[in-house]
């Protein structure tokens, strides 16, 4: 395992790194002179007895020499780099731990520390844990605690056997030595072995601390129980749960555990949602005649309470009562926090008066659980009744009364009491959580409060905060909606340049949004700075822009996309060819669109409704109606069932092409397939059958939709007013614009132009001229085709003066009149000036 630790600062380093290779030479006792280096005599030429005695003499030697080193201060770096030039680290280390006891700590420690740093040389791992044996044994805490941290990290030149192990090897060393001398030092060394895992080497998780625990505790040897409950508690704290469930197992047979131990461990099963074996333990607890503390009976009654186990947690607060502990403020606000959360409020609020009496003052945390429980459950009006009592007890609200009051109203809807709140909390520079500002907002689109919204969430980037995906889609198809697309565009940026890039779906309803405004160069310019930034580009994405260019008309454009998409990778859809084959027909290219019909079939895609849709729109507008049909017959054997669209573009063509009889029959078929006919499906049936005369038929029609419950619209009316000027009967004509006015029907610019016409037809200008006036008159701006029937009308009524006078009006409005119309009234030039001429 790597472990690392946190930096330490370079005023309080022990030892660096030394290069010097050894060599070997001669120490004699009677001074610190050093002989000339050994001469190398052959194996051969030594018998063994002289052989020994020679490596005997030697072993003494370097022993005086080491001990006269180490214990003749100040420390000399010369005389170190001369010794070590005889010595390995294993003669070092069999020396060392022979005479440590008789040595200066600190003297060691600037021994090691220059042999380490000046000379490079590498001790042993037995000799760094001597060292540090006799550092603690001196109660020199702080250099051996810095000692083993850089040892561990691996700062130190050490002959580790295992390197990915170093704090694993340093136990098992200080474990053997544990039986050299005094035992209470080997125990101090565990602590501190131990306490050094659990924080300086915490952000590697607890796995050496554990590795530690579990070579001391296989030997028989534990920190003391201090540590023992340190290393414990840092488990739990940690939610390291499963690994302090080991711990505990072997320091209940291993150690005597004390109330803490157990209280620590019933904790953890307590968390670790093992409520059953928190009891057990507990009683085994009091069998073994440690007396339980608050703090036991507290952990127990959290893990009841966390398992909504409220007649259990009952029954210890009672019982503990009994065995002379007092409940404390935290056992009471557990158990309120309980009942809160069970809406049990008026058993709370009695588990309050008990707590009163027993003269326990409540603080902000338990004023806080009761707010948010109300608050929780749409109470509002509670919620502040309990805050104004803690302001009577002179107890402020702090963030997080304010955070549930306003969850509280944002619950209930009340949108402008949690936007002001929040506004408060800012100004005073509250601490306001992330859900907090999601749920103002979240309500604040809900009440269409868009830019309320909007100030909020700008807010919550600027702290690094980031909303919610489906949030930020919600305000920003809302802001595109109301027409606020500036504003969203400017969002999406803002968490760009804040790191907090919006996904997909969200920057899908953007470019959505401003494709449906008709800002096209901006959802392009949008889908660049996706591909720059990163976001993942979908099939939606594309096909939101390739609808938006055929919306345009820019068939071109909504190809090229096509193509730019497949280089992207992304394959086209169902959705991208339904969109390309109803821009083509709506275009009249009705061959292309056959072909790329042909493209997405060979593709395999499974084409739907909307795809036969597209085609039969586009079939019927280029006029292929039994195309469109033999189609819409396929589309019945492909087992998919037409919707109302697909009926009425059928209907609407045959009454186009005067063949009411089939349009009728479809709108039979419909009914029986239970789509309902709608405006539109009617009035293309009373235009067909007014069309060809049949116009009691359709004045029927429009009796018929009111009793199936459809009102007729404007078309419908126009469309019946238009087949009763096509027979000349005016009169009829005149009842039912009528009729329009009680339904509060108001007629438009085409009802007005159809009705003109008809009179101008029949030879009754008078009446066109007065329904002319009442078109203005009603706000309804007269187009070319108004100008042009009204203008026929005067000339086939030989009122030339009133059509040259119109045609001066017209010359003013900056509509034209078509050639045949300009034509005819220059022809009648010369026949006016005459006229005058003759006046």
């Amino acid at each position: 395992m790597d472990v690392r630790r946190l930096k330490i600062p370079k005023t309080i380093a022990i030892f660096s790194h030394i290069k010097r290779p050894l060599t070997c030479v001669i120490y004699t006792a009677s001074s610190d002179q050093i002989s000339e280096p050994l001469q190398k005599t052959p194996l051969n030429k030594l018998n063994p007895s002289s052989e020994r005695k020679q490596q005997k003499g030697l072993d003494l030697n370097l022993r005086k020499w080491v001990t006269s080193v180490l214990t003749n201060p100040p420390i000399d770096s010369l005389k170190i780099k001369d010794l070590l030039t005889h010595l390995t680290p294993q003669q070092f280390d069999a020396i060392f731990l022979e005479i440590h006891s008789s040595l200066k700590p600190l003297n060691a420690l600037k021994f090691f520390h220059v042999a380490s740093g000046s000379c490079g040389f590498s001790f042993s791992v037995r000799s760094y844990c001597t060292l540090l044996r006799l550092l603690v044994a001196s109660n020199h805490d702080v250099p051996a605690r810095l000692l083993l941290i850089r040892l561990i990290d691996g700062k130190l030149p050490a002959l580790f056997d295992s390197p990915q192990q170093k704090h694993v090897e340093v136990a098992v060393k200080l474990a053997e030595l544990s039986c050299v001398s005094d035992f209470g030092v080997a125990v101090r060394t565990f602590d501190l072995l131990l306490h050094l895992c659990c924080t300086q080497f915490k952000n590697v998780g607890f796995d050496a601390a554990l590795d530690v625990f579990r070579s001391l505790a296989s030997r028989g040897l534990y920190p003391t129980l201090k540590t023992c409950n340190f290393l414990l508690s840092s488990l739990v704290k940690e939610n390291e749960l499963w690994k302090s469930y080991e711990v505990f197992g072997v320091l209940k047979d291993g150690v005597k555990p004390d109330v803490y131990l157990f209280s620590t461990a019933i904790n953890a099963f307590c968390k670790g949602g093992k409520v059953d074996e928190a009891k057990e333990l507990f009683r085994k607890m009091e069998n073994t005649g440690i007396v339980p503390n608050v703090v036991t009976y507290n952990n127990l009654i959290h893990g009841l309470c966390k398992n909504c186990n409220l007649e259990d947690a009952f029954l210890l607060k009672e019982e503990m009562i009994l065995n002379g502990v007092n409940p404390s403020i935290v056992t009471y606000s557990m158990l309120i926090n309980c009942l809160m959360k069970l809406e049990k409020f008026d058993e709370a609020d009695c588990v309050l008066k008990e707590m009163s009496n027993k003269g326990l003052v409540p603080n902000e945390v338990l004023y806080n659980t009761i707010i948010n429980g109300h608050c929780s459950a749409g109470d509002i009006q509670k919620a502040l009744k309990v805050r104004d009592e803690m302001l009577k007890k002179g107890i402020l609200p702090n963030s997080v009364t304010c955070n549930s009051l306003i969850k509280g109203f944002c619950k209930i809807n009340q949108a402008s009491q949690a936007e002001e709140l929040l506004e408060e909390m800012l100004l005073h520079g509250l601490s306001v959580n992330p859900g907090s500002f999601s749920n103002v907002i979240l309500v604040s689109c809900m009440n269409s409060r868009f830019a309320v919204a909007l100030r909020f969430a700008k807010e919550m980037v600027l702290r690094c905060l980031r909303p919610n995906d489906g949030l930020l889609t919600t305000l920003i198809s809302g802001l595109c909606k109301e027409g606020k697309h500036s504003e969203a565009v400017e969002l999406w940026h803002m968490l760009q340049m804040k790191g907090l890039t919006a996904n997909t779906v969200t920057s899908n309803a953007l470019i959505h949004g401003l494709c449906e405004a008709g800002n096209v160069q901006e959802a392009v310019r949008l889908l660049k700075a996706m591909l720059e930034s990163g976001v993942q580009i979908d099939s939606m994405t594309y096909n939101s822009l390739i609808c938006a260019f055929c919306k345009e008309g820019n068939l071109d454009g909504a190809f090229m996309l096509r193509e730019e998409m497949v280089k992207q990778g992304i394959a086209p859809d169902v959705s991208t060819y339904n969109v390309l084959l109803h821009g083509l027909g709506e275009k009249g290219k009705i061959d292309e669109a056959l072909l790329l019909w042909d493209e997405c079939r060979k593709k395999g895609l499974v084409c739907d409704i909307y795809t036969y849709g597209a085609l039969i729109n586009g079939l019927c507008k280029a006029d292929k109606l039994e195309k469109g049909r033999d189609l819409f017959h396929e589309m019945l054997r492909q087992g998919l069932a037409p919707n109302l669209i697909v009926y009425n573009t059928l209907i609407g063509a045959f009454c186009r092409n005067g063949n009411v009889t089939e349009a009728l029959k479809l709108r039979d078929d419909m009914r029986n397939r239970g789509i309902l006919p709608n405006v539109v499906t009617y009035s293309s049936l009373i235009h067909g059958m007014s069309n060809i005369g049949l116009i009691e038929d359709a004045e029927n029609l429009i009796d018929g939709m009111r009793k199936e419950g459809v009102p007729p619209d404007v078309v419908c009316y126009t469309a019946l007013i238009g087949g009763f000027c096509k027979l000349g009967l005016m009169d009829k004509a005149r009842s039912i614009l009528q009729e329009m006015s009680s339904h509060d029907i108001q007629p438009n610019k085409i009802t007005y132009t159809v009705i003109i016409d008809g009179y101008c037809q029949a030879g009754k200008v008078k009446e066109a001229k007065e329904y002319f006036a009442e078109m203005v008159q009603k706000g309804n701006t007269p187009d070319s085709v108004t100008y042009n029937v009204l203008t026929k009308g005067f000339l086939k009524e030989g009122e030339i003066e009133e059509a040259f006078s119109l045609l001066d009006h017209i010359s003013h409005t900056g509509v034209c009149l078509d050639e045949v119309t300009y034509t005819s009234l220059v022809n009648l030039l010369p026949k006016r000036s005459a006229s005058a001429n003759q006046e």
